[in-house]
This record gives structure tokens, sequence and C-alpha cells, in this order.
């Protein structure tokens, strides 16, 4: 019974894992459309923690799914973070041009 509890919730785990992937595709799908989406000031939280998260894994644990999990989670907050600056960026050289 514990054998297939774990399986259970290693498969639970491994589905919430590429739900919360496809979750970032709307608001990296806006960024990159030059659509702020994302508050910057959460992001930036989001992403220290995730790289925490994934420091932790990467050192602390032997589980290569929560490795892969944390370490797509800190990626995708990254790239969020470098889209919500690339539009700043931009807005500032056209405000500068104008």
């Amino acid at each position: 019974m514990k054998e297939v509890l774990l399986q259970v919730l290693t498969l639970a785990y491994a589905f919430v894992g590429v739900v919360s992937i496809f979750a970032y595709w709307p608001t990296l799908k806006d960024l990159y459309d030059h659509k702020p989406s994302a508050n910057i000031k959460s992001y930036l939280v989001w992403t220290m923690t995730s790289f925490v998260s994934f420091l932790y894994s990467i050192f602390l644990l032997s589980d290569w799914l929560i490795l892969f999990i944390f370490g797509i989670n800190f990626i995708f907050c990254v790239v969020v973070v470098l889209l919500v600056f690339r539009i700043k960026k931009m807005s500032k050289i056209r405000d500068i041009v104008i």
C-alpha cells in the first residue's frame, strides 16, 4: 500500500510540475508581445526563492524529479524577469527617441 501511495504521489508531483510549467505560458506570451503583464517585484521574489529551492534540490536532495521541477521553475522566473526588463528598456528608448 505504501509503495502505491508513493507512486501516486510521484506521478501527482510530476503532473503538478508540468501544469505549473504551462501556467507560465500566458505571462511569457504577453511579455514577448510587449504587454507588461507581470509584477516585477513579485517575480524578483519568486526568482530568488526558486533559485534557493533549486540549489537546495541540487545539493541536498537526490531526487531528479524535484531537481527538474525546481530548475524549470527557476528558469521560467528568470525569463519572465528578463522579458519585463526588456519591455522597460524598450519603453525608455522610445521615450528618449520621441
